[in-house]
């Protein structure tokens, strides 16, 4: 059976926005929104409970929502009203899902590789950054990012939307600073601190043991404690003017370098 709602003063409907819109909420019911046919796919391959889906047959067909149902997803017909009020973005395709969040704590990552490299990002404020660094995460397919002092839960939708659907892609822990250097020691980690001073290019350096890069914010960069963790610190070489770049760029250079050294493996 497919249910309809057409009405924006629909209680459920009401949930959803909130979902949407605050943070709190989306903590407090361990539940979130996504959209979008890519997204969702990627939600599903991952193993996400899928809990309720949301279309708006002008753009969604009822073919496509009905085979969703084998996933034992509960379906909605929703009217144009409602998809705009749910509706993040304006290229949505139609599709909205009611997602189960899961969890994201350090003691829980699965490293597998014998010579893990992860991404370490510290206290990273814009949400169009972290997406863009799980989107670099993913393109290397490192082994794992953790976020440490986020300053933003990960399921914002801002999140969601600009990391394409790769925060669903990539083993993503969340922890404190210190949490994380604890970890890293635990498991040997050659820790590389990407700081402008006393450092060293970052081309020189092996990163070919187990490996954690990690970057701070553009503003502050990182703090204290990682320059004191560090195994070494390291810069990339500027020949412009200003002294720095945006943190998913210089992450991509740091990672991607790492992956050549190990023959892209």
């Amino acid at each position: 059976m497919i249910k309809n709602i057409t009405s924006t003063q629909n209680p459920l409907i009401k949930q959803l926005v909130l979902l949407k819109d605050k943070s709190r909420e989306r903590k407090r019911r361990e539940q979130f929104l996504i959209e979008g046919k890519r997204e969702l796919s990627l939600a599903i391959k991952s193993g996400y409970k899928i809990r309720s889906l949301l279309f708006y047959p002008d753009l969604f067909s009822e073919s496509e929502a009905k085979a969703m149902a084998r996933y034992g997803i509960e379906i909605i017909e929703i009217s144009k009203d409602v998809f705009q009020k749910l509706a993040h973005r304006e290229t949505t395709e139609g599709v909205i899902a009611l997602v189960e969040s899961k969890s994201h704590q350090l003691e829980d990552l699965q490293l597998h590789a014998k010579n893990p490299l992860i991404l370490v990002a510290e206290a990273p404020e814009k949400p169009g950054n972290i997406g863009a660094l799980l989107r670099t995460a993913d393109a290397a397919n490192i082994d794992a990012v953790i976020i440490t002092n986020p300053k933003s839960d990960l399921y914002n939708p801002n999140i969601i939307r600009s990391s394409v659907g790769c925060v669903f892609t990539t083993e993503i822990a969340m922890s404190s600073t210190e949490e994380a250097i604890q970890f890293l020691k635990k498991y040997s980690f050659n820790i590389f601190a990407a700081i402008l001073q006393e450092s060293e290019p970052y081309h020189k350096q092996d990163y070919t043991l187990p490996t954690a890069i990690v970057v701070g914010t553009e503003a502050t960069g990182l703090t204290q404690e990682w320059r004191d963790a560090s195994t070494k610190k390291i810069n990339i070489p500027m020949q412009g003017i200003i002294d720095s770049m945006n943190v998913s760029v210089a992450a991509g250079i740091l990672i991607f370098e790492a992956k050549r050294q190990r023959d892209f493996k």
